[in-house]
């Protein structure tokens, strides 16, 4: 049986989109341009960083980044941005969002520029530095994606909810957008101003002095959209769902949102005092009654968040390899050090226009009209299917006539997983937990979305190494090939789409019904994916049974 919502949560459910939830988007979502910039911009120059601390005298090819010291640059800010996402996701649920929202921010603004400003006697000294102050941007970063979602939700109306947190995540196509422009940008000003031969002309030279400032400028010019939001977040009121149903301060809650929605809203005291006394809002995330509520849903948001960032982030740290093979990036040693980022940069441009900003924006258009659901079993099913036709026929796309139909069939990867789990993911956690709980379980999901970017980022950086040794980079074992690991990645999608099925619908509902926080007795908070838990349980070992025949 259901309660009388307060009337203050009802307000914000029943509140027409105002500018008020404009300015939430573009305070939360300069945070995620950020976040975005600032972990695929590293992809952009890594292989600068080669030519400039690692080359080789003699050598045939470009100096390149060491097996263990690749996986480090490229992998460590995804091991502080997990971290940053357990530890601030359960700071938000203990202090506070508006609290501990303008901490991680001023953590990326001060890491973003110390990476730039990375010094040492010799490379290593200056990758253990660069290693460092990325491993606490990505633990900034990491604390964004809790509390930005919580803030959001806690917001939004129920009728526009999953837009409105999903445009905050969208933001993220822009900054990998921004990245790329202004890599290219700013090559194309070096290049014009120092020019320099190829590296098969004149290795010494085709990497010019100058070109040590390039990887800097790039990696640090991602601190400023983040300080340029700062003083707003520092004005934002903290949410009423977390100043009602965990401070329990029903007069602050009231007059915070009566501000904002400009409405008179009454402080309903004894209606809070209510709430707290019933056991259906008091159970702790280690309890047999979280886990009987919503232990299903904490497995779906945290598997699929894992598999989907498997294929997601491998994806961007070999796309440069991708690219290679077709064509759109010559053989290192055709270009100079300067040129070689202008390429790598427009490349990844290109993908980011044409497939990774449209997806995103499709799901903050569809969501609130097909729901979650649906748009994360449709992306992760054509997620399968292009992964495999891409993969089976291999050999085929990268003949030199194919070559724009793979870069099609890739981008299309792209796209259904940003119209798809990339943003449903980051969506649901933020609407399906008790409020006291919220955050930290937004935090435990996107947490395992990490330790699956870890796995495709330092895995994929073995596994898509040519089978022949001789063919493999400078100091890799030999792996799988591309080909191996694209069928790889196409499996792993096909289980995200099996446990997508024990990921409630929240359409629509508002955040006290998902949660059961509406509830009085106790005995009707059941799940609310309960039935497609069961046919996932039926397809689950329905497939194993099939497999294991064969």
């Amino acid at each position: 049986m259901a309660k009388e919502q307060l009337e203050v949560l009802n307000a914000l459910d029943v509140a027409k989109t105002q500018w008020y939830h404009f300015t939430a988007i573009i305070i939360a979502g300069m945070g995620f341009f950020t976040d975005a910039y600032d972990l695929f911009c590293i992809s952009l120059v890594t292989k600068l960083l080669g030519r400039i601390y690692y080359h080789v005298d003699g050598a045939a090819k470009p100096g390149s980044l060491p097996p263990n010291v690749a996986a480090a640059v490229n992998g460590v800010a995804l091991v502080g941005t997990l971290a940053g996402q357990l530890f601030f996701g359960w700071l938000g649920d203990k202090l506070g969002r508006k609290r501990v929202y303008g901490l991680t921010l001023m953590l990326m603004v001060l890491c973003s520029v110390c990476s730039g400003l990375s010094l040492g006697r010799d490379a290593k000294a200056v990758m253990s530095t660069l290693c460092f102050f990325r491993f606490w941007l990505g633990f900034g970063i990491g604390g964004d994606y809790p509390l930005s979602a919580t803030i959001m939700s806690e917001y939004a109306s129920k009728k526009t909810r999953g837009a409105f947190i999903a445009a905050v995540f969208a933001m993220q196509g822009f900054g990998i957008l921004a990245g790329g422009i202004f890599a290219i940008i700013m090559s194309s000003v070096f290049e014009a101003k120092y020019s320099a031969p190829a590296y098969q002309v004149d290795p010494i030279a085709s990497t010019i002095p100058q070109a040590d400032y390039l990887w800097r400028i790039i990696v640090m010019v991602g601190a400023l959209p983040a300080a340029l939001t700062y003083y707003w977040r520092m004005k934002m009121p903290e949410t009423a769902r977390y100043t009602a149903l965990v401070a329990k301060n029903a007069k602050q809650a009231a007059s915070d949102m009566s501000k904002v929605l400009q409405v008179d809203i009454e402080a309903e005291t004894q209606k809070i005092e209510k709430l707290d006394g019933q056991p259906a809002n008091s159970f702790g995330l280690f309890s047999s009654k979280f886990l009987r509520r919503h232990g299903l849903h904490l497995l779906g948001t945290a598997s699929t968040w894992f598999l989907l960032d498997i294929a997601f982030y491998s994806q961007n740290l070999f796309q440069k390899d991708i690219f290679s093979a077709i064509g759109w990036i010559p053989p290192a040693q055709t270009m100079n050090a300067v040129q070689e980022v202008y390429r790598i940069a427009r490349a990844q441009t290109l993908i980011a226009l044409c497939s990774t900003v449209p997806g995103y924006w499709f799901t903050v258009a569809f969501i609130d009209k097909i729901g979650r659901f649906a748009i994360q079993l449709m992306g992760f099913f054509f997620m399968t299917v292009f992964m495999f036709a891409i993969a089976i026929p291999y050999k085929h796309w990268t003949h030199s006539e194919n070559r724009i139909g793979f870069v099609v069939m890739y981008s299309f990867t792209f796209f259904f997983a940003n119209f798809g789990p990339n943003a449903t993911t980051f969506v649901v956690p933020a609407e399906i937990f008790p409020a006291r709980l919220r955050s930290t379980c937004h935090g435990i999901s996107a947490a395992s979305g990490k330790l699956g970017a870890i796995v495709g980022a330092f895995g994929f950086l073995y596994l898509a190494q040519n089978q022949d040794k001789a063919k493999a980079d400078a100091g890799y074992p030999a792996g799988i090939g591309v080909r191996n690991s694209l069928l790889v990645l196409g499996l792993v999608n096909l289980l995200g789409l099996l446990f997508t099925f024990l990921v409630p619908e929240s359409k629509g509902k508002s955040l006290e019904e998902m949660s059961g926080e509406n509830e009085v007795d106790e005995r009707t908070g059941r799940s609310h994916g309960k039935y497609r838990s069961i046919l996932f349980y039926f397809i689950f070992w329905a497939s194993t049974f099939r497999f294991l025949t064969l």
